[in-house]
């Protein structure tokens, strides 16, 4: 690991944004920190309410991610209040925590960091504290005291593991004081610190004592393979992909908490799973309590045999989770003091042998920080190995981490869940139009989107304004056309893959061919029943089988037409093949109801905003049906509903967002118009 301090960068920078610079420093190095974890401080003089200068330690506040954090995320805490508290023998966190928010140096501040007491009784300016993968493969062995004095002599002292708080500061700061030659503390199943006067020299020290432990690893792993090969060959890429497209529906549905899945079947991860010693590994621990937090104790390791047997494949899966569960449960019973209810028993990190890992989360920034975290495991066991033999936590320990009243407090600041958060969504013919507002609207409300179009340039640019506003990792696109069965089931397999299955379907695709029939051309014809009727069997058919795999039901929405109820003079290509939709619609609704899936229709009525389906030749046969100017056009649709209103593709997107969520529950088979009032168009 090499440093990346830049002093022209640094060149000028206040106290507190040099501590920033350092914190993103340490937060972008995966190997360092991962996704909210390390803890970085600064210690100053700054004036407090009165003008009166004070001592101030500036640490990261709990749950701030150092990759982004700004200056902001650094609540500061009066040293003089503090330091007094290193002559106590005791203190519960309750207790800690409540007096830390009376330190406050701005009573508006975010609530600091568990580990301000450590950072507080060190007495150096600056501190860094990081989970290094290279000193957790160190630490995680049976033997971390003898394997530490030889990486690092007396130079890194070593404290046995406890769980952040009162007594583990005191710990430290006594540790740091052994000697003159002590730059840095190990923490037993947790981490680095080390310090210097300056954010610089505490940075440059960790780093430099992190690539010496990445060497010491590295030197003793030449010619050793940490996982033992599995004497059976590895399937191919695209065997393991279909083999989790296919499995990835029925596990998100076994695991029933909701969300998405992430697989990954990248090498480190095939190194662990096609291994003899996947379960033994595995069943030893995390590698800390932050990543404990996140993947659980343990993953699930599970071996579906032969993989193209897709029955046999789900058998033994649901069979692989439920007894994860039950053992959960009895692990839960048997450390449990009884002060809080059991969390969710289900696995975050499934390992399927042979194929690959699945990772499960609330969201996919959630499951996806679930992968990185685990890979970082993987090479913390491989250097474990190679060191000695990988350790962890023990069991209780394991628990009072999973439920330490301030992990679990932590959860409760969370920002409430949107409408359709967790929820996927594939959209067709999202690429302008109607289909484009639903896409949007849905990724707002929290929603994981498939974006597809014919237009796949129209897609990708979708898919892009939805990942600039909410991430890219919740969203994918890809070119389907609803006439083609294999461009259909390629989207679908898309979905499978990206996010482990599927919640809604808007089927919004549709052409309108215009003619009178007795000069319609036959392809004319056929083309609108392709794409108007067709096309909607087709994607239906792919929705409903994964949602019925994954048991957890699931709305059809169907973005039909006025036309369904009150068909218009040429349009009656359009008008049949649209009719046609709407009772495909009502048979889904009967056959899927058993399965909880709903099936709804929308019908709008002249939505001109950006929409393909109203060409220049719609338009003119639409003005010359009804007698009126082309430029005229819109407002004669505008002036001839009931409410005198522009429909837009934003109040379509408005009913389909209430289609698809929980409001709608026991909607099914309802024909819902989006017209602004048309009497001839009234459902009946």
């Amino acid at each position: 690991m090499r440093s990346a301090w830049s002093e022209s960068e640094a060149a000028g920078l206040s106290p507190l944004d040099l501590l920033v610079y350092q914190s993103r420093l340490v937060g972008g190095e995966p190997a360092l920190a991962l996704w909210g974890g390390g803890n970085t401080s600064l210690k100053t003089i700054e004036r407090d309410f009165t003008g009166a200068e004070r001592s101030v330690l500036r640490i990261k506040g709990s749950g701030a991610d150092m990759k982004t954090i700004g200056r902001g995320g650094f609540p500061g805490v009066v040293l003089d209040y503090v330091l007094p508290l290193l002559d106590r023998d005791d203190m519960s966190d309750d207790e800690m925590v409540d007096y830390l928010g009376h330190c406050l140096l701005e009573p508006s501040s975010p609530r600091p960091s568990i580990e301000t007491l450590l950072h507080a009784f060190l007495p150096h300016a600056s501190v860094v504290h990081s989970h290094a993968d290279a000193i957790l493969s160190i630490t995680n062995t049976r033997r971390p005291y003898e394997l530490l004095a030889e990486a690092f002599g007396e130079e890194v002292a070593a404290v046995a593991y406890r769980r952040p708080g009162f007594l583990l500061s005191k710990e430290v700061a006594q540790s740091a004081q052994t000697g003159a030659a002590v730059r840095g503390v190990a923490l037993l199943n947790h981490g680095l610190v080390t310090w210097g006067d300056t954010p610089r020299e505490a940075y440059e020290t960790h780093i430099e004592l992190v690539t010496r432990s990445e060497e010491f690893v590295r030197t003793a792993a030449s010619g050793r393979r940490p996982f033992r090969r599995s004497e059976s060959a590895r399937p191919t890429p695209a065997i393991r992909r279909r083999a989790a497209a296919a499995l990835g529906p029925a596990l998100r549905g076994l695991l029933r908490h909701g969300g998405v899945l992430h697989f990954e079947d990248g090498d480190e991860v095939m190194r662990l799973v096609c291994s003899p010693d996947a379960e033994s590994l595995a069943q030893v621990g995390a590698a800390t309590p932050d990543h404990l937090l996140t993947t659980k104790r343990t993953p699930l390791v599970v071996d579906t045999g032969d993989v193209s047997d897709t029955e046999q494949a789900r058998s033994r899966l649901a069979a692989a989770v439920e007894e994860y569960a039950r053992s959960y449960r009895q692990w839960y019973e048997h450390h449990t003091d009884g002060a809080h209810p059991m969390l969710d028993p289900y696995p975050r990190v499934v390992l399927l042998r042979g194929v690959g890992m699945w990772t499960a989360g609330a969201n996919a920034r959630a499951a996806l920080a679930a992968a990185d975290i685990y890979r970082h495991t993987i090479d913390i066991m491989a250097g474990s190995q190679a060191l000695d033999r990988y350790a962890s936590l023990s069991l209780q320990d394991a628990y009072d981490a999973e439920y330490w009243p301030l992990e679990l407090y932590k959860r409760t600041l969370a920002p409430p869940e949107r409408e359709l958060s967790g929820r996927v969504a594939l959209v067709t013919g999202a690429a302008s139009g109607i289909g484009r507002a639903i896409a949007l609207k849905f990724a707002e409300e929290g929603a994981h989107v498939v974006v597809t179009d014919v237009h796949a340039a129209g897609a990708r640019a979708v898919a892009r304004e939805i990942a600039e506003r909410h991430g890219s990792e919740r969203v994918t696109h890809r070119r389907m056309d609803v006439t083609d069965e294999e461009s259909v089931r390629e989207a679908f397999y898309a979905a499978r893959l990206a996010f482990g299955g599927l919640d809604v379907l808007v089927s919004n695709a549709g052409i309108a061919p215009v003619g009178a029939i007795d000069s319609l051309e036959l392809a004319d014809w056929q083309r609108s029943l392709s794409v108007n009727a067709t096309g909607h069997f087709l994607v239906a058919k792919q929705a409903v089988a994964i949602m019925r795999e994954q048991g957890l039901g699931g709305s059809l929405i169907f973005v039909a037409t006025k036309n369904v109820p009150a068909p218009g003079q040429e349009l009656g290509a359009y008008s049949a093949a649209k009719a046609a939709e709407a009772q495909l619609a009502r048979v889904l609704a009967i056959e899927n109801g058993p399965h909880g899936i709903r099936s709804n229709i929308i019908n709008p009525d002249a939505v001109f905003q950006g929409s393909r389906l109203w060409s220049p030749a719609v338009r003119r046969g639409r003005a010359q049906a009804h007698g009126i100017p082309v430029s005229e056009v819109e407002d004669f649709y505008r002036r001839r509903t009931l409410l005198r209103a522009t429909v837009t593709a934003e109040d379509v997107a408005e009913a389909a967002l209430f289609l698809a969520g929980d409001r709608s529950l026991k909607t099914t088979g309802a024909m819902l118009p989006v017209d602004g009032g048309l009497r001839d168009a009234f459902p009946r």
